[in-house]
């Protein structure tokens, strides 16, 4: 009896049930809004030379990519109340447009002021889809198959991650700069349209309490401050826009919790409840994850001499390791999802500690085991701890609660980003790359994250043991 009662639940946790049932066209519409935020965050790695080359303003490129993530960020955590404003359809629908008219801005820019606008223009329509789309997954699919839909949505963030910078740089050699943004702009459009059908029967307009503006505003300040911290004239400037934004992000926190329309679900800043640990786990773990991606290609194209498609390749493999685990756990239940949760967070304190001491002048076999372990400590862990905090939320805190996992791991990489930044100016990176600044970023970069990796760790048991409320 018991072999066959094991037998139904296997088959009630396949692939094949979460895509039945017409949730296939749901599926693939909120995969196509997570490639468009992760594609177009990350486009301009390729595209900056071309557009400095044709508009000018070198100076301000790095708000760029500020801008989107201040844009993202605070879309992201206002898209849960939005959605109970205007209900998830139409919400979703209107985020589409947002983003088709930042990319209409970027790609038609005459000067280097209309391409920034339309970057944060951007960020914001981006913002809002993976807000509703987090939200799009606690509201329309079962408990049981969350693991798998957020491993799906980690593999196209992987494949995003590899693909986004490439067709960035393919569509440039083949044409123009502005065709990248023309291409999102079609693909947003078609994800608008899309949604208006899709989506009909989701969650209807409730009014909601309203929107929260001044948490919104604290954490615009907090937000900008860290995105800047890296263009800060001297080291110490720099350290205290990181320090001043992360306390800054402290008081959003407490002002929410006394608030009376609010941004965070209920005890979100209290570490003895699923929400609390489970907001610091992420955001920490992804901010102590940051230095990789950002500095590992230079350093390994300036003290190995590779080209930039190899470095690139290199540091694929946190993608590439993080979506083959991800996929690899995604039916596990029971006590494995708790296993597996805290063996990724261990991996990852592991991972920097092999790329503080191999970066630089180690065998590329350990860079690539680094990295390696780097994805696969989310690989093994994320889904569960997403799937884990909606669980713990209330009705009340379902769309809100939902749509925050997203803007705190975007805040936490904003963090880690501006945190690895400083480390890396600390030793002159930022004067020049030299055998001796590159060798010392390659081990502060990732050493000065170890802490926060750290705290992540200790968030994610405390958020996996038993004593842990559920209380959100």
């Amino acid at each position: 009896m018991s072999e066959v009662v094991e037998k139904s639940d296997a088959r009630a946790n396949s692939w094949g049930d979460l895509l039945a049932e017409r949730r296939l066209p749901r599926f693939a519409l909120i995969c196509l809004g997570v490639w468009l935020n992760a594609a177009d965050s990350l486009v301009t790695a390729t595209i900056l030379p071309s557009v400095g080359a044709d508009l000018g303003g070198y100076a301000y490129f790095s708000w760029a990519t500020a801008g989107f993530f201040v844009g993202a960020i605070l879309a992201g955590a206002s898209s849960g109340r939005l959605s109970e404003m205007f209900g998830l359809r139409s919400a979703t629908a209107l985020a589409g447009v947002v983003m088709v008219l930042g990319c209409v801005m970027s790609a038609a820019a005459p000067d280097v002021g209309w391409f920034l606008a339309g970057r944060l223009v951007q960020g914001l329509g981006s913002g809002w889809i993976s807000g509703f789309a987090m939200v799009a997954i606690a509201m329309l699919f079962p408990e049981r198959h969350l693991a798998r839909v957020f491993a799906a949505v980690t593999f196209v963030w992987g494949i995003a991650t590899v693909l986004g910078p490439l067709f960035g740089g393919v569509v440039v050699e083949a044409g123009h700069w502005r065709d990248v943004f023309w291409l999102f702009a079609a693909q947003a459009g078609v994800f608008s349209a899309a949604t208006l059908w899709l989506l009909g029967g989701a969650s209807k307009p409730s009014g909601g309490p309203g929107i929260p503006w001044l948490q919104l505003g604290v954490l615009g300040l907090a937000v900008a401050a860290i995105a800047v911290a890296d263009l800060a004239p001297t080291a110490l400037g720099s350290i205290g826009l990181v320090v001043a934004g992360l306390a800054v992000l402290v008081l959003v926190v407490r002002i929410d919790a006394r608030a009376r329309i609010r941004l965070l679900p209920h005890r979100a800043g209290d570490l003895s409840t699923v929400c609390g640990s489970g907001y610091l786990a992420m955001f920490a773990l992804t901010a102590a994850s940051m230095g990789f991606a950002i500095y590992g290609p230079p350093i390994l194209q300036h003290l190995r001499g590779y080209s930039p498609l190899v470095a690139g390749y290199a540091i694929g493999a946190e993608s590439m390791a993080w979506t083959v685990s991800a996929m690899a756990v995604a039916g596990a239940t029971g006590v494995w999802d708790t296993r597996w949760t805290r063996l990724g967070v261990v991996l990852l304190v592991i991972s920097l500690v092999i790329l503080a001491l191999t970066m630089a002048d180690g065998h590329i076999a350990w860079v690539l085991t680094g990295g390696s372990l780097l994805g696969a400590a989310f690989g093994f862990s994320w889904a569960f701890m997403s799937r884990r905090l909606l669980a713990a939320l209330s009705d009340e805190d379902r769309a809100i609660g939902s749509s925050a996992i997203m803007a705190v791991r975007q805040t936490g990489g904003a963090a880690g980003a501006a945190i690895s930044g400083v480390a890396a100016n600390l030793v002159g990176f930022s004067d020049g790359l030299t055998d001796a600044s590159a060798r010392g970023a390659g081990f502060w970069v990732f050493a000065a994250v170890i802490p926060l990796a750290l705290v992540g760790a200790w968030a994610t048991f405390r958020m996996t043991g038993s004593a842990t409320s559920v209380a959100s």
